[in-house]
C-alpha cells in the first residue's frame, strides 16, 4: 500500500511538473521580449544634473575661406606612389586615376556650391543624451486633401553619410511629380549616425548600434512621431533592426536593402554545404544559387578579400585614421574604393574603378568633403569596434528576433547575398522580400528609384493589410 501511494504521488507530481512545463511554454513564447532601451550618456567628462536641453535648432552647412585653403594646401602637396602597371583597382585605389580626381577636386569641383546643395533641404540640431544629433527633416511639399504624410527615418551607414538620400528624398516626399502616385507620402528623417558627419562623435566607449538605435528613437518621440516607418542598409540596417527590437510598437514597418543574420545554425551550413544541389530543400531560388555558389568563390574568399579594413576598425581604428584625418588624398583613396568595390566587385578590373559609371564626381567628393570638413572619419571607424569587439553573436540583439512587418530589398551586387530563407529565422515578419534587377551595396545614392518603389510596394501592403496591428 505504501507503495503504491509513493507511486500516485510520484506520478502527481510527474503531472505537476509536466503541466507547468506546458503553461510555461505556451506562455513563455506569447511573449515577446523587447530589446532594453539603452539610456546613455556620451557626452564629455560627468554627465550634468540639470535636464539637458530639448530644443531643435535649425542648422544649415557652413564653408570657410581658411578650409578651402588648408584643403587645396594638401591637395597641392599630396605624395603619389606609382601603381604597378595592369593592376587596376585590384590593390585598390589606384593612384594613377586617383590624381585625375585630386586634379578635379582642385579645379573644377565647387565646394561652396555643393554647400547650397546641401542646404537645400531643412536641416536640425537636437542634444539627446550628451550629444548634439544632426538631421536632415523634409516635409511633403504639397498634400492632397485628407491625406497624411507618413514619418519615415532613413539611416546612412559607412563610408556613407546623410547626403546619400538627396536623390531618393523627393521621391519620397512628392511621388506624384517623379510618376510613383500619391497614395503614399513621407515626411523623411536623415539622422547623421554619432560619430558620422555632422553629429557629435561619442566622448565615452561602448557606444554602439543599440545606442544609435535609442538615439533616433528619443528623436522620434522628440519630433511627435509615435508610429513611424524606418529604412536602412549598411549600419542602418543593424540601426533600424535594433529599433524594431527597442519599440516594436512603435515601428509600423522595417524596410531593408541590406540583411545579415550572425547566428548560423546547422541549417545554414548544410545549405552551405548542400544548397546548391538541392536548392528546393533549404528553400533557396534560383536567384539565391546564382548569388551564392560556388560559395567558396562568392562567400568565403570574397569576404577575406574586402574585409581587411573592417578588422582594422573594429580593432585599431584610431591608429590608421590618424593618417586619414591629416590627408584629404588618403581619405578619398580609402572611400574611393569602397564605392568602386561595394557598387560592384568586377569594377576592380577597370583602370577607373567604374567610380563615374553609377555616380558623378561632384557626389563623391561631396560625401568624402562631409568626412573632411567635420573631421569624423576616426569617430566612423570606431563604430566598427564598438559593435564588433565583444565578437560575433554574443549581443542580446543577435538573440533576438524581430516581430515588426519587414520588407527586404535584395540588390544583386550587394557585398554578401542573404536568401530570405535565412533572412525569416530572424525577421520572423517579411511581408515582402524582392530581388533587384541592378544595384549595389549604395542602394539611395545609386538606384533611388528602384528602393523608393521598393519602399512605396512594401508600405502599400502594410497599410492595405494593417500589417503592423496584427504583430
Amino acid at each position: 500500500e505504501f507503495c503504491s501511494s509513493l507511486a500516485g504521488i510520484m506520478l502527481l507530481e510527474a503531472l505537476l511538473v509536466l503541466g507547468t512545463l506546458l503553461i510555461y511554454f505556451l506562455f513563455s513564447k506569447k511573449k515577446e521580449e523587447t530589446l532594453p532601451f539603452k539610456d546613455g550618456w556620451w557626452g564629455r567628462g560627468q554627465k550634468p544634473v540639470t535636464k539637458e536641453d530639448s530644443s531643435i535648432r535649425p542648422f544649415k552647412v557652413e564653408t570657410t575661406e581658411e578650409e578651402l585653403s588648408d584643403l587645396f594646401r594638401r591637395l597641392d602637396q599630396a605624395r603619389f606612389t606609382e601603381p604597378l602597371e595592369n593592376s587596376s583597382f585590384h590593390y585598390g585605389t589606384n593612384s594613377v586615376h586617383l590624381r585625375k580626381i585630386v586634379s578635379y577636386w582642385k579645379n573644377q569641383f565647387n565646394w561652396k556650391k555643393q554647400v547650397e546643395v546641401l542646404n537645400k533641404y531643412p536641416q536640425f540640431k537636437t542634444k539627446i543624451q550628451g550629444l548634439d544629433i544632426h538631421f536632415v527633416h523634409v516635409k511633403p511639399p504639397h498634400l492632397p486633401e485628407g491625406k497624411a504624410a507618413k514619418p519615415l527615418l532613413m539611416v546612412h551607414g559607412w563610408p556613407g553619410s546623410f547626403y546619400e538620400f538627396y536623390k531618393i528624398i523627393p521621391l519620397l516626399t512628392d511621388p506624384a511629380s517623379h510618376g510613383l502616385g500619391d497614395e503614399h507620402i513621407f515626411e523623411v528623417i536623415c539622422p547623421s549616425i554619432p560619430g558620422y558627419g555632422f553629429s557629435e562623435a561619442p566622448h565615452k566607449k561602448d557606444f554602439n548600434s543599440v545606442s544609435a538605435a535609442s538615439v533616433f528613437y528619443e528623436l522620434m518621440l522628440r519630433l511627435g512621431f509615435n508610429e513611424f516607418y524606418i529604412q536602412g542598409g549598411d549600419w542602418g540596417w543593424l540601426i533600424c533592426t535594433n529599433l524594431a527590437q527597442i519599440a516594436p510598437n512603435h515601428v509600423k514597418g522595417l524596410h531593408l536593402n541590406m540583411v545579415s543574420v550572425s547566428k548560423l545554425g546547422l541549417t545554414h551550413l548544410l545549405s552551405i554545404l548542400l544548397g546548391r544541389y538541392f536548392p528546393g530543400l533549404f528553400g533557396f531560388q534560383d536567384e539565391d544559387v546564382r548569388r551564392m555558389f560556388p560559395f567558396l568563390k562568392k562567400g568565403l574568399y570574397k569576404i577575406l578579400a574586402e574585409s581587411g579594413y573592417a578588422h582594422i576598425q573594429a580593432t585599431k581604428p584610431d591608429t590608421v585614421g590618424c593618417g586619414l584625418n591629416d590627408s584629404p588624398v588618403g581619405l578619398a583613396a580609402y572611400i574611393l574604393e569602397k564605392f568602386s568595390s561595394w557598387t560592384d566587385i568586377e569594377f576592380q578590373n577597370l583602370e577607373d574603378g567604374g567610380l563615374e559609371r553609377k555616380f558623378s564626381l561632384d557626389d563623391l567628393l561631396t560625401n568624402i568633403m562631409i568626412y573632411w570638413v567635420s573631421g569624423c572619419i576616426v569617430s566612423s571607424m570606431r563604430f566598427y569596434k564598438e559593435n564588433l569587439q565583444k565578437g560575433i553573436g554574443t549581443q542580446k540583439h543577435e538573440k533576438l528576433t524581430v516581430q515588426v512587418p519587414t520588407g527586404v530589398a535584395s540588390f544583386p551586387n550587394e557585398i554578401l547575398h542573404t536568401p530570405q530563407a535565412w533572412a525569416k529565422k530572424k525577421y520572423t515578419n517579411i511581408v515582402t522580400f524582392h530581388f533587384m534587377p541592378r544595384g549595389g551595396h549604395f542602394a539611395a545614392f545609386e538606384e533611388p528609384e528602384l528602393l523608393a518603389k521598393d519602399i512605396l510596394q512594401f508600405v502599400d501592403k502594410v497599410e492595405k493589410e494593417q500589417l503592423w496591428k496584427k504583430k
